[in-house]
């Protein structure tokens, strides 16, 4: 069964819209959200919609925690934008059905989702929203870290959070996904098990400043690239007081 899987949406509309346009376009209905729908960006509320409205299941996110539960250990830049996203999302006593379901979606968004073999989670098993699976970190080999990772997952384990899309395999070997051809086929007969970044839909930092998505058909993973109008996005955001220049300047460079 081929299926999409999006994650690190970050309030930015114009990327979101063209990556489901490009999914459509393959002819593929079912799509799932690994979390980060809010933060950094502009247009919090329709995307949150987008992503109720179109996606079989969305996962909590750092950013999507924090808007709730508060920004605690965010840094300065960050903690103003989800502050901001909150006074946009969070109702009040007067507000109507559509505010308050999106806030009951947010609220309940489920650590973590599993199908068959294989589990989805933002960013790690042994901390949902908030650890980083790091490939820079493969180099040092076996830690205990990546060790309780593989530990808990039997197959594949796709996560977001590092906005950095690549493969970690068990063997301890990565490679991103610009150096695979933006294309992975999991070994025949192996009992290999593998981490899959999938890369951000709308805050790239791989350096390249296109949105990023998986496709998942059968045993193949396709990391797709998507250009958007990154100048829409940064004219909202230069609008926007809490939304620092540097947050809008990073989508340019795809840092």
């Amino acid at each position: 069964m081929m299926f999409a899987i999006i994650s690190d949406v970050h309030s930015n509309i114009e990327a979101l819209t063209k990556v489901f346009e490009d999914i459509e376009s393959l002819g593929v209905t079912d799509v799932v959200c690994l979390g980060d729908i809010v933060g950094y960006g502009p247009n919090p509320l329709e995307c949150v919609d987008l992503v109720m409205q179109r996606c079989r299941f969305s996962l909590k996110g750092n950013h999507d925690e924090a808007l709730v539960q508060g920004a605690y250990a965010f840094n300065l830049r960050a903690q103003k934008a989800i502050e901001w996203t909150r006074d946009q999302l969070k109702p009040g006593f007067f507000s109507g059905a559509a505010v308050r379901r999106r806030w009951e979606y947010l609220s309940n968004l489920p650590l973590r989702h599993e199908e068959g073999a294989n589990l989805f989670i933002h960013g790690s098993p042994r901390d949902p929203t908030n650890e980083y699976i790091l490939a820079t970190e493969i180099g040092f080999g076996p830690t205990e870290k990546f060790e309780e990772i593989f530990a808990s997952f039997e197959r594949m384990l796709f996560v977001g959070h590092t906005h950095m899309p690549c493969i970690i395999s068990d063997r301890y070997e990565t490679k991103t996904s610009s150096e695979l051809d933006n294309k992975y086929t999991y070994p025949d007969m192996c009992e290999q098990k593998v981490i899959v970044n999938v890369g951000s839909v709308g805050q790239p930092r791989d350096r390249d400043n296109r949105s990023c998505y998986v496709i998942v058909d059968g045993d193949t993973i396709t990391w797709r690239r998507v250009e958007y109008d990154i100048e829409k996005t940064v004219a909202r955001m230069e609008q926007i007081a809490q939304l620092d220049a540097a947050l809008s300047a990073r989508l340019k460079e795809g840092i």
